[in-house]
């Protein structure tokens, strides 16, 4: 699952949190770190396990859950300047006189005025959010339905193999090369094209969601929630985390195919298991200018999640961020510049480890005034 995904797809608690609990890693939903469980971290003379590791990731990185929520786009909150400038006031803990000193409009009875009109808009997006989660509630249920309804009658085209071709003749004439440009309104004709879509892909093969992304594209143009139909129909599974996906049989109904599936499960998830993450450094580099921005982090797959922070306008160094808003994403690149190279002893330090080549990296590059976004510290 995408840093993307996974931050728009968390519940409320996560939110608030700042991380979600995958099955073998904690990550930020921040900034797409990931934090492996089982692990001890030490931070100066303190030891802290991976749930608290991940919660010390958010203070020293991004201050607070609150402080990165506030800094997101005005498209994203629905708030204006002027409501983030408050609420950030509030949250320090304010009296409504500091506060209207602070920011020098109306008196002590405006703020409150304003406090009202929030705790307003706080009423309207409780009324909202119950409203989408039955919503979705209903959704969840009409796919259990439905899915149910897809393993009982054993595969479609078995039921009904004229309706079955008949229904594939008409949204996809030119077959699985082509392209469909509609959904079937029926949602047993529904169940039948995606049946149909899910011979795209191998069966006991692992798919990246990327490579999952690029062979639907090719088919239709959401692509995303293409694939969540997918896995909603128990077509196709996949990792909690979004990682890996694979198809799933329609043949062989009943406990049989029931067994298969969950050791085939368990044997996809021991296959996740053994695919090592790397620690490494990377930059970032605005092709403009060459200026560059150098970073290390314990799981090299995580540094797109860079880029979510960019683009919603979030990410701690805001003149890289002022860059990108300037320039583009189309003008920046992202680079792994070296791996850490892993040693099979009891006494090696990843932190350490990672540690000394970031700051390999800054001695070489030098990122500093034009060079890069880095300020030079004072070396008194």
């Amino acid at each position: 699952m995408s840093l993307h995904e996974a931050f728009w797809s968390a519940s409320l608690q996560e939110w608030k949190q700042g991380y979600i609990e995958q099955e073998e890693h904690f990550m930020c939903l921040l900034c797409g770190e990931q934090v492996e469980k089982g692990i001890i971290y030490p931070v100066e003379d303190v030891l802290y396990e991976a749930s608290r590791f991940i919660r010390h990731h958010i203070e020293v990185t991004h201050g607070s859950v609150f402080t990165h929520l506030s800094q997101l786009d005005k498209r994203l909150t629905g708030l204006s300047d002027h409501q983030v400038n408050l609420l950030r006031l509030f949250y320090q803990g304010k009296t409504d006189a500091e506060v209207q000193n602070e920011m020098g409009i109306g008196s002590a009875s405006t703020i409150r005025n304003h406090r009202f009109a929030l705790k307003e808009k706080e009423r309207q997006a409780k009324v909202f959010l119950v409203m989408m989660e039955l919503l979705h509630e209903a959704d969840k249920q009409q796919s259990s339905n439905d899915a149910k309804s897809s393993k009982q009658k054993n595969n479609s085209k078995d039921g009904d193999v004229t309706e079955y071709a008949a229904v594939v003749k008409k949204f996809l004439p030119n077959g699985l090369s082509g392209r469909l440009e509609r959904f079937p309104r029926k949602q047993k004709h529904k169940l039948i094209l995606l049946e149909e879509i899910s011979k795209k892909f191998e069966l006991d093969r692992l798919y990246t969601e990327r490579e999952v992304n690029e062979i639907l594209e090719g088919l239709y143009d959401d692509y995303v929630t293409l694939r969540r139909y997918l896995v909603d129909a128990g077509l196709m599974d996949r990792q909690a985390d979004g990682s890996q996906y694979w198809r799933i049989a329609v043949e062989n109904e009943g406990e049989e195919r029931g067994a298969q599936q969950m050791n085939r499960k368990q044997e996809l998830k021991q296959m996740y298991k053994e695919v090592e993450t790397d620690a490494g450094v990377y930059q970032i580099k605005n092709k403009q200018d060459d200026k560059v921005f150098i970073a290390s982090t314990n799981n090299l797959k995580t540094i797109n999640g860079r880029k979510f922070m960019l683009q919603h306008g979030s990410h701690p160094n805001r003149q890289l961020q002022k860059d990108w808003d300037k320039y583009g994403p189309d003008a920046f690149e992202i680079e792994v510049l070296e791996k850490v190279e892993k040693k099979d002893h009891p006494y090696f330090d990843l932190k350490d480890a990672l540690e000394k080549l970031e700051d390999k990296w800054m001695k070489k590059l030098t990122p500093y005034g034009d060079r890069g976004y880095h300020v030079q510290k004072d070396p008194s």
